[in-house]
Formats: C-alpha cells, sequence, structure tokens
C-alpha cells in the first residue's frame, strides 16, 4: 500500500498516519464493511472500533478512492453486461453488473427496479467514468 501524496498529516489523532491509512485502503480496495476492517485491525494488535473506522473513511476516503481508481487499467472499448435477480432479506433486487473485454469489473448496482430509466442512469453513470 502507497500513501497518497494528497493523504494529510494526522497531528492530535490516536493512531499513527499508516494504520488511519491502512484502515482506509483496505476499505476501499477489497469492499470490507467497517466491522471486517476493524477485525483486520485487532488481528494486528491495533484495537479500534467500527465506528472509528467508519469516521476514517469519512473524513480521508477520498483521498484512497481516487488513487485506487487512478491506478486501475483503462477500460477495453467492449463491455459486457449482466442483470440478475437475487433475493437479500426476503426481498427480490436486481443486480446489474458492467463488466470490460478483459474481465474488470467497471461498476456494480443493486436496486428494487428494473425500468427503463434505473437502466439508463447506470450507463450514463458508466460512460462519466
Amino acid at each position: 500500500m502507497k500513501l497518497p501524496s494528497s493523504f494529510p498529516r494526522l497531528k492530535g489523532f490516536r493512531f499513527p498516519r499508516d494504520i488511519v491509512a491502512y484502515a482506509v485502503w483496505t476499505y476501499y480496495r477489497f469492499a470490507l464493511s467497517t466491522a471486517d476492517v476493524e477485525d483486520l485491525l485487532a488481528e494486528r494488535g491495533v484495537l479500534v472500533s467500527r465506528e472509528t473506522v467508519r469516521l476514517w473513511i469519512n473524513r480521508f476516503g477520498r483521498h484512497f478512492a481516487d488513487s485506487t481508481r487512478k491506478g486501475r487499467p483503462r477500460p477495453n472499448d467492449k463491455w459486457q453486461l449482466d442483470e440478475a435477480v437475487i433475493t437479500i432479506g426476503g426481498k427480490k433486487l436486481w443486480l446489474w453488473r458492467a463488466i470490460d473485454a478483459d474481465g474488470y469489473v467497471l461498476d456494480i448496482l443493486v436496486q428494487a427496479r428494473r425500468n427503463t430509466k434505473a437502466a439508463k442512469r447506470f450507463f450514463s453513470k458508466l460512460v462519466r467514468q
């Protein structure tokens, strides 16, 4: 993990900059929950609450989200789109997924509606990236 150059100094924080950076980076890099990040840090001997991790993500997340996107390869010109019905908590939801020809996931969306407006919103978000 490499710290983004825009990551600020953390004067007055209880934990060192590297621990905060690692927590935020793992959250974005591996799409983990705050509880999962809390468990990862606990395995390494750092006791921190998931609320603290959430606050770090809200405060410093943009630095890592931007640098993670910059590190991705450019998407291929050909995309494959997939939609599937999944059940979460007894509710039927639609899972939309866009993958380029090299197998990189471009975007994932889960929503309750399946209509033209929802599809256009998903496609326009993909094109803007």
